[in-house]
């Protein structure tokens, strides 16, 4: 599947990317997103730039989710400097424009980052997940919005 997308500035095709390294040696770094933006594991690249990596994701949410990653290793939003910040957040949103134009079920967005154990975070690295909605496709995240004491 290629899938061309372009808006604001930003050109991306998805394209499926292998690499000859092994998913066992891949493992071996214990970091399938630093894997993934060295070229060790397979991905389907959105873009990519020289800070940021924009892969679609193995598990998704929904058809079409995708996270950006800085290219170096962040483990939260606390590690950013705030140009690389700008730029994670720059690119996620023309991205998230293009999906809603992709053919995809997309009715809506979720923009997602879990920073800290607390908040969700599973992996240590700062992964901004973007995910197309629609009605009834099942995902929930069940906030309680009850007033607190």
């Amino acid at each position: 599947m290629a899938l061309c997308w372009q808006v604001s500035g930003v050109s991306a095709t998805i394209a499926r990317v292998s690499s000859s390294t092994t998913r066992a040696q891949s493992s071996a770094q214990d970091c399938n997103f630093c894997a993934t933006v060295a070229g060790h594991a397979e991905a389907s690249i959105v873009y990519k730039d020289g800070v940021v990596v924009v892969f679609m994701d193995l598990n998704p949410v929904t058809p079409g989710t995708y996270s950006s990653f800085p290219g170096t290793t962040q483990s939260g939003w606390k590690d950013l400097d705030e140009a690389m910040s700008l730029r994670v957040w720059a690119v996620g949103h023309p991205t998230a424009l293009a999906l809603r134009r992709s053919g995809l079920r997309c009715e809506g967005i979720n923009i997602f980052l879990a920073d800290g154990e607390v908040a969700l975070q599973e992996e240590l690295h700062f992964l901004l997940h973007v995910f197309p909605r629609y009605a009834e496709d099942g995902f929930t995240i069940g906030p309680h919005w009850a007033p607190r004491s």
